[in-house]
């Protein structure tokens, strides 16, 4: 990358990706070292200020993502894909984690920008075309199935995604090697159930770190708005306190400055769903939940004597797991099997998104 980003612009695409929305960039157009992406970045969402009034940020965490894609062609990939949360209220860039709704978009980001070119590009009779993606954060992969109609990438469809207005064309995400992949093992502890301040949790990453614990432990019932939870000062210090807690011994070290591990607090479900969650992430309650913190908490759902397991009600092992979330449900296909010494295997782990691209063209960073 070259040239005087301020005056000259740079070329982005800002896109929802199921129920985040963040600019996506190729990785030709953004500078190599860390510190001067981070510093670019910050200046394009208008970080830091609450509200990231000077630049393309939304002033919510899952408004204020990027997404930086770039051909592959490793270990079988088409892609890879890292993703930076970038704080709104901090100079802050976090790469320590992924972000499965932002990874709806990048297969079609790439198709836009001909990344991929989508006139040779295989696909099936019905125009479904699967695309590996490498998951530079944490390593692994997934593969976004989506569909093209000739050269075009398709948004219209009627997918529905709970927290998103409309119907959307679905977008298939399938991972591959995700679990410890932050951690090092589902289980970092190879426990279940761990105590930490009194309160038992499971300690799981399947894509993403996640604290699992009962609402009724922490004195909420597991229904409430995020606004309300949000304003519970008591509750959110000991979130906090779990959190830092639970940092160390999941194997992420000092989390003080980090967006992981994220917070689910479980509840019985109250609709249709297997059990009912309240996320921090970590500390803005979610208007729903995260992609691959809903898989972490749907297979901790799946581990019998776990805090979701307690509260959930009872599914087959073929079902999806639906996640009850503040704005709707989440559909998790999540298959867990245990080895001979009775260890916990995640088999399979697959959702549906949409993504729809809002505006291509060139933003102009801070100077």
């Amino acid at each position: 990358m070259s040239g005087n980003s301020a005056v000259d612009g740079v070329a982005v695409m800002l896109m929802r990706g199921g129920t985040s929305k963040g600019l996506v960039l190729d990785g030709a157009d953004v500078p190599a070292d860390p510190d001067e992406r981070d510093d670019l970045l910050l200046r394009l969402m208008g970080s830091p200020d609450e509200r990231q009034i000077d630049g393309l940020g939304g002033a919510h965490p899952l408004t204020s993502k990027v997404a930086i894609v770039s051909v592959d062609g490793t270990d079988g990939a088409d892609l890879d894909y890292l993703f930076l949360q970038v704080s709104v209220d901090e100079a802050l860039v976090s790469d320590r984690q992924n972000c499965g709704n932002m990874l709806a978009a990048v297969a079609p980001f790439a198709f836009e920008r001909r990344l991929l070119d989508p006139s040779t590009f295989p696909r099936s009779h019905d125009g479904l075309a699967r695309v590996g993606i490498r998951l530079r954060n944490t390593g692994g992969t997934a593969t976004a199935t989506v569909r093209l109609d000739g050269d075009r990438v398709v948004y219209d469809g009627d997918a529905v995604v709970a927290g998103v207005p409309g119907a959307g064309a679905p977008i298939r995400l399938d991972f591959d090697d995700v679990a410890g992949s932050s951690c090092g093992a589902l289980l970092p502890t190879g426990n279940v159930v761990d105590t930490i301040d009194g309160i038992e949790v499971t300690l799981i990453d399947n894509g993403m770190p996640v604290v699992v614990m009962r609402a009724d432990a922490m004195g909420v019932v597991g229904t409430e708005s995020p606004v309300e939870l949000e304003t519970d000062t008591g509750l959110r210090h000991r979130l906090e306190s779990i959190r830092l807690a639970a940092g160390p011994i999941m194997g992420l070290g000092d989390v003080a400055e980090a967006t992981v591990p994220k917070l689910t607090m479980v509840s019985p479900p109250t609709g249709s769903g297997a059990l009912s969650t309240r996320t921090f992430i970590p500390h803005r309650c979610h208007q729903a939940i995260g992609v691959l913190g809903a898989v972490s908490v749907a297979t901790a759902a799946r581990l019998p004597g776990s805090p979701a397991a307690q509260v959930a009600r009872s599914t087959d092992p073929g079902d999806t797991v639906l996640l009850e979330h503040p704005t709707g449900g989440f559909e998790a296909a999540i298959t867990v099997s245990f080895d001979e010494d009775g260890r916990p295997v995640a088999e399979r782990s697959g959702i549906i998104r949409t993504a729809r691209k809002l505006m291509d063209g060139v933003a102009f960073p801070r100077p």
